[in-house]
């Protein structure tokens, strides 16, 4: 269950696995709460974002909350998969104890853990400790879920990337004519930074060696448009919007840059790796230091410290060496967390209850 087949990356988990499982011989049913359809996926859809009118009122909330709860009693699911970001404490409380129906897991998508388990810890135990597993993404994630609520039932699972949709969408061809570096990711709150990456970027020698910024994904365009114009370099950046396909830009970008405030586990790092490009980001909570292993698929660099990123950017396009070493390690460094892997590791934990 999530809220949407586009956009997030809690979302393109939920659809790469959906293809994993169905392969596996599960019948898969995608139940998403907003008619939001973009990824590709197997199983049957069930697209509840078409019972939701524009009021979105309580009376539409309850239901859809309804026609959820008749069609989990009706399907009698060995399992729930719950991918969605969880705020509303007392709607999720009712969902966890009262509708869902089957053996539960849970999935924590962010080092900001607030989003999807109350900050109040007796809560997060009554809503969350009963449940067949709390899914963290990175080692780390799990600790800070662990020490804080005390819950028992926490495993680490890593996010899959789909090698094959990868190879198959990045021979789209596109319409640039010009070397680039690229940026991608949904920008309507501040964790992006991208336009701190904009000012970065200006401060580099990229714009005097020709080599532009490409920025993929929708948010607040107009902090970004400001950003550019202060820096005077309207024709060396490009804000493409959101992308059905961003592969096709991927790889033929010289490297990726992310440079977010904070993560859960970047899908963007290793699609980028998947394309065969070097991936320049900081080295923030959590995510990038489990994929990234410093000058030798890209390079890490000291959280929030923009003029080393700066450097960095500088340093992969003046060291031809490292550059090309970066390039020819990064695909083979994403097998750890080929779908084929990751989706047993999930097998695994069904298998177990």
């Amino acid at each position: 269950m999530g809220y949407r087949l586009s956009g997030g990356g809690s979302d393109k988990v939920m659809a790469n696995l959906s293809i994993f499982f169905h392969h596996k011989g599960f019948e898969v049913d995608i139940i998403i709460v907003l008619d939001e359809v973009s990824f590709p996926y197997l199983g049957k859809l069930v697209n509840l974002g078409l019972l939701k009118n524009k009021s979105n009122g309580i009376f539409n909330k309850i239901k859809r909350l309804k026609a959820l709860k008749k069609y989990l009693n009706e399907n009698h699911f060995d399992f729930i998969i719950d991918f969605r970001f969880r705020t509303k404490v007392i709607q999720e409380l009712i969902l966890a104890r009262f509708i869902y129906n089957a053996k539960t897991i849970f999935t924590v998508h962010s080092f900001l853990i607030d989003h999807y388990m109350p900050n109040n810890s007796w809560l997060t135990r009554l809503m969350y400790n009963h449940c067949l597993a709390n899914v963290a993404l990175t080692d780390e994630m799990k600790t800070l879920i662990e020490t804080k609520h005390k819950l028992q039932n926490v495993v680490t699972i890593h996010n899959p990337v789909y090698l094959e949709e990868i190879v198959k969408k990045q021979i789209e061809k596109i319409d640039i004519a010009f070397d680039y570096i690229i940026a991608i990711g949904q920008y309507e709150n501040e964790i992006k930074q991208f336009d701190k990456l904009i000012s970065s970027y200006a401060k580099s020698d990229l714009v005097e060696k020709q080599i532009h910024l490409v920025i993929v994904g929708n948010g607040y365009e107009s902090k970004l448009q400001k950003a550019i114009s202060d820096h005077q370099i309207q024709d060396f950046v490009h804000l493409l919007g959101y992308q059905n396909n961003p592969f096709k830009y991927l790889c033929r970008a010289k490297f990726l840059v992310l440079c977010s405030k904070n993560e859960g586990f970047p899908n963007v790092i290793l699609e980028a790796l998947a394309c065969e490009i070097p991936v320049v980001s900081f080295d923030c909570d959590f995510g990038p230091r489990d994929m990234i292993v410093n000058f030798e698929n890209g390079i890490l660099v000291e959280n929030q410290n923009w003029q080393k990123l700066t450097e960095a950017l500088n340093l992969l396009i003046s060291s031809k060496d490292l550059y090309q070493k970066c390039r020819q390690n990064s695909q083979n460094s994403i097998d750890p967390f080929l779908l084929e892997k990751i989706g047993q590791q999930w097998l695994n934990l069904l298998q177990e209850h």
